[in-house]
């Protein structure tokens, strides 16, 4: 048996229902955030997991706990998994960001690999301390299904890193909505993307919802 990491974004927040940026905001789920949680728990309960890693902030926990209470399994809290530090753009919108920062958001938007918001971080920051998260799993677990509760970014670097996409292209070709889960197999030939951003799991009121 392959090690199989299963990379789940957070239930949805206020931030990503007003399509603002949310980084080290600590911003708690919605009412339907939660439901999307507890839809994720309901589906993947009877799925045999090794263990579970989730970044320390109110949201991934908050997704992450009908899964691991049902389970009886306490998850291991990184803060490589955090969301990127947006600095002074948390909690504007693009709209807002683009009036108030507009050359340093077209720098970032061209290239967020080596730019990084006013005061934030850039994604080559986020991919080394998120891929030492991932190298711990890969040494401790040879083998079995592993649950990662991450963010939005944060996500799509780690695929972006493990697929040999550029980090730079991160926004633009990967989608990571509220309450996805995408599945990474390592094979002997490599990482493999099983899944990316499937939400089957939620019912299409959920899957509906507006925001990102």
């Amino acid at each position: 048996m392959s090690l199989t990491l299963y990379f789940l974004r957070h239930g949805q927040t206020e931030c990503s229902r007003n399509n603002s940026f949310c980084g080290s905001l600590n911003s708690e789920l919605t009412s339907e955030g939660l439901e999307m949680a507890k839809a994720f728990a309901a589906a993947y309960t009877s799925t045999s997991w090794t263990a579970i890693f989730c970044s320390p902030m109110q949201r991934t926990l908050d997704t992450a706990k009908p899964l691991y209470q049902a389970i009886g399994m306490e998850p291991e809290l990184r803060d490589g998994l955090k969301e990127i530090n947006y600095g002074e753009w948390e909690g504007k919108t693009p709209e807002v960001i683009s009036r108030q920062y507009h050359d340093d958001y077209i720098r970032w938007s061209a290239d967020p690999a080596w730019n990084a918001p006013n005061g934030g971080e850039m994604a080559v920051t986020i991919a080394y301390r998120a891929m030492q998260v991932i190298e711990e799993i890969k040494q401790n677990y040879s083998s079995g299904n592993v649950l990662v509760v991450s963010h939005k970014a944060t996500i799509r670097i780690i695929l972006c890193n493990l697929l040999g996409i550029d980090v730079g292209r991160f926004r633009f070709r990967l989608g990571c909505p509220v309450g996805s889960v995408s599945v990474v197999e390592f094979t002997s030939h490599g990482p493999l993307l099983k899944f990316l951003a499937d939400r089957t799991h939620l019912d299409e009121r959920l899957r509906n919802l507006p925001g990102t």
